[in-house]
């Protein structure tokens, strides 16, 4: 897991050096990852450099755009899976309050032995549909950070996510490195839903041909009540 902390120390610009334990950490979401990928689905990708690249790395390259370790920031990560990138960042900046959701129960089971096995603190792994999530008092527009690595294009994500982000937050969807049509697409949905796209940053993760996107979308007014709507209608009926 060296390589974990070497990346670290590059993107934090040597202000965040990661302890033995933490990376313990990384080994022990590592081996339980695996295991039980071997009983239910969790990831396609298995191969030890390639998690570690292609989860954790890639789940950590946001935070060469936004300081995590400099406050107790509020985060959900939308549509979870298997835990990234909520997981990771809050290994490497515990000081992050994260909330991962997940719509499939099974995988947040496995999220809370992960949290539980770990010793994480500040963290929880929540079930539920976005839909029904972004409209509970607890969590609607209470976050500084929503970020997500779910596959759907931007104008469905933005209404499931931009919901949950506080005035002045910002919604970070990992995309790959060609985002530019399926911004345009989102623009108008991104207006309805109160946010605006600031900008787009784009990298390749060390040592590979993996290009990623990160969109800052800032949350500048209240999202309408209506949004989002009832589940299955923005994926059926995408805004814009």
């Amino acid at each position: 897991m060296e390589k974990v902390r070497i990346y670290v120390e590059q993107i934090t610009e040597g202000q965040v050096l990661l302890t033995d334990a933490q990376l313990a950490q990384f080994e022990q979401y590592y081996d339980m990852l695996i295991e039980k990928n071997k009983v239910m689905n969790l990831t396609a990708i298995t191969e030890r450099e390639e998690v570690i690249m292609k989860h954790f790395i890639d789940s950590l390259a946001l935070a060469g755009y936004v300081k995590m370790w400099e406050k107790p920031y509020k985060i959900i990560d939308v549509g979870t899976g298997a835990g990234f990138p909520g997981i990771p960042l809050k290994i490497a900046f515990p000081n992050l309050q994260v909330t991962l959701f997940d719509s499939l129960n099974k995988r947040i089971k496995f999220l809370q032995e992960v949290i539980d096995a770990l010793n994480l603190n500040e963290i929880s792994a929540v079930h539920g549909r976005a839909e029904e999530g972004a409209r509970d008092k607890a969590m609607r527009e209470k976050y500084d950070f929503v970020v997500s690595r779910a596959v759907a294009n931007m104008a469905v994500l933005s209404e499931y996510c931009i919901p949950f982000v506080k005035a002045g937050g910002y919604f970070i969807p990992y995309k790959t490195g060609t985002v530019e049509e399926e911004i345009t697409q989102g623009k108008k949905a991104i207006q309805i839903l109160g946010g605006k796209i600031e900008k787009v940053e784009k990298l390749m993760l060390p040592d590979s041909d993996i290009s990623r996107s990160f969109v800052f979308i800032r949350k500048e007014k209240q999202t309408p009540k209506a949004y989002p709507r009832k589940a299955g209608t923005a994926s059926k009926q995408p805004l814009g």
